[in-house]
């Protein structure tokens, strides 16, 4: 089995918003095949709380002016660390880059396949690593 249509428009609108609000590394994947609850994930992550939740904002706002979703779930929004929204066709995974880190969905989800996302996000692809770099960057010249 493999991602329905909606499942697929649902994450590249998703994946859209998260880019345009500069989200990192948004990545999806398909799920289907060894879940029975949902067809797909999408992760994206950023630097700090306000932009999680901005992010968030942005995903929950566009899928449901342009496709008329609404989550049937919203999670881990008062700490803004790790947000999940579930759509029950998808559900979407917005960290702040620490717990990305830490809890490494990727490794997990690793051998699903990956769904194919707009440009935009693909290009999200590495940027929390140059944010980590450029911060640490800051803090080595405020050292000296």
């Amino acid at each position: 089995m493999t991602a329905t249509d909606r499942s697929i428009e649902l994450i590249n609108a998703a994946a859209q918003a998260a880019a345009d609000k500069l989200a990192h590394d948004i990545i999806a994947y398909d799920v289907s095949d060894v879940l029975s609850i949902t067809d797909a994930f999408l992760l994206a992550s950023a630097p700090n709380d306000r932009q999680v939740k901005s992010i968030v904002d942005e995903i929950e706002e566009r899928l449901s002016k342009e496709l008329g979703a609404k989550p049937v779930r919203r999670e881990g929004d008062r700490e803004a660390r790790w947000v999940l929204l579930d759509y029950v066709d998808i559900v979407v995974h917005v960290q702040h880059s620490e717990e990305r880190v830490f809890y490494a969905l990727e490794r997990l989800w690793k051998d699903c396949p990956e769904i194919d996302l707009p440009e935009e996000a693909k290009a999200t692809r590495g940027k929390a690593a140059a944010h980590a770099e450029a911060t640490a960057d800051e803090q080595d010249g405020e050292l000296h």
